[in-house]
């Protein structure tokens, strides 16, 4: 690892514990910081309720460190956005935000669009299938962005159980992004959870970065931070244990080519040869061939859009 690396691991990880509640809400009123919490929401109907209604009751009702929960909805067919209508969200749905630019299906297409209809100096992303959640999530992460000036973005760090065994999850950052990181941005080294979807960064650093429109967001928010604002603007927060839905391995390998892809391109900037990828399903008649397209969009830094630079000067 390098020593860069070292000194940033002992100097920008903490724990959750580090920064009681009273502490942050003592800085975001020195501050003046306000916060918006952001779940990216696609058929969710079972899981997003508990967590709207815990973080409004921990972060809102308890203590006001949170200013808004934004569900935003990216076409459920069941109760997502009715589910966290009741529990205290405000729910948007994706294909009404920016309506000029047609929607591409995506996470990070989501998260894009959020910061139109959001308004925290603070954004929190918190993906919507957690369960048995705790606002430590939120707290966490959003901690040291209002008590260190010079830290701009923060990844939840976690124990990602698959099953019964510790540790297991998290297959694509352990096959696929973590060697990714170590061999082209060995700075990086050190995020234990580079692709996990708990991070909380200031909008304006958010506004300036490109979002690739889908699972390649994680590892490119991460890169093009790097880029623009260096490695000791970058933290990450112990809080515990994340549980969640877990995909089968065709999705997982679509989610690599897709991650791959967002870092091929940050590598060269060049073009894809074929932006597929091919996977294999058995049937009756033997192994049946099944391509699917591999994102290959990025949405521009939110500030180049004009109805946002209208937003800003309101």
């Amino acid at each position: 690892m390098l020593k860069e690396t070292e000194r940033w691991l002992s100097n920008r990880s903490w724990s959750v514990t580090d920064r009681p509640l009273h502490r942050l809400m003592s800085a975001k009123r020195a501050t003046g910081s306000s916060v918006s919490v952001v779940l990216p929401a696609l058929n969710e109907e079972e899981t997003v309720g508990e967590i709207v209604a815990i973080i409004r009751h921990d972060l809102m009702q308890q203590v006001p460190l949170v200013d808004e929960i934004v569900v935003v909805d990216s076409g459920s067919t069941d109760r997502t956005s009715q589910v966290a209508a009741a529990a205290g969200a405000r729910v948007v749905h994706r294909d009404e935000i920016l309506p000029r630019i047609p929607t591409v299906p995506g996470k990070g297409e989501v998260l894009w669009r959020s910061l139109l209809v959001t308004s925290g100096d603070i954004v929190c992303f918190i993906d919507a299938d957690l369960k048995e959640f705790s606002s430590d999530f939120v707290s966490g992460i959003v901690g040291p962005l209002l008590t260190e000036p010079g830290v701009d973005l923060v990844k939840a760090m976690y124990d990602r159980p698959l099953g019964g065994a510790a540790g297991q999850g998290g297959r694509v950052t352990e096959l696929m992004a973590r060697p990714l990181l170590n061999m082209h941005w060995p700075q990086l080294a050190g995020f234990v959870q580079p692709l996990g979807g708990e991070y909380a960064a200031r909008r304006s650093l958010l506004e300036q970065l490109p979002f690739p429109v889908g699972y390649g967001i994680e590892l490119g928010m991460l890169i093009d931070a790097l880029h623009l604002v260096g490695l000791d603007a970058l933290a990450q927060v112990d809080v515990g244990v994340r549980k969640h839905r877990h995909q089968d391995g065709q999705a997982l390998g679509r989610m690599s080519a897709a991650i791959y892809r967002t870092a091929q391109l940050r590598l060269a900037r060049g073009h894809l040869i074929r932006p597929a990828l091919t996977q294999f399903e058995r049937s009756r008649d033997g192994f049946e061939p099944r391509t699917y397209s591999v994102d290959t969009e990025e949405r521009p830094p939110m500030v180049e859009i004009s109805e946002y630079q209208k937003r800003r000067a309101a």
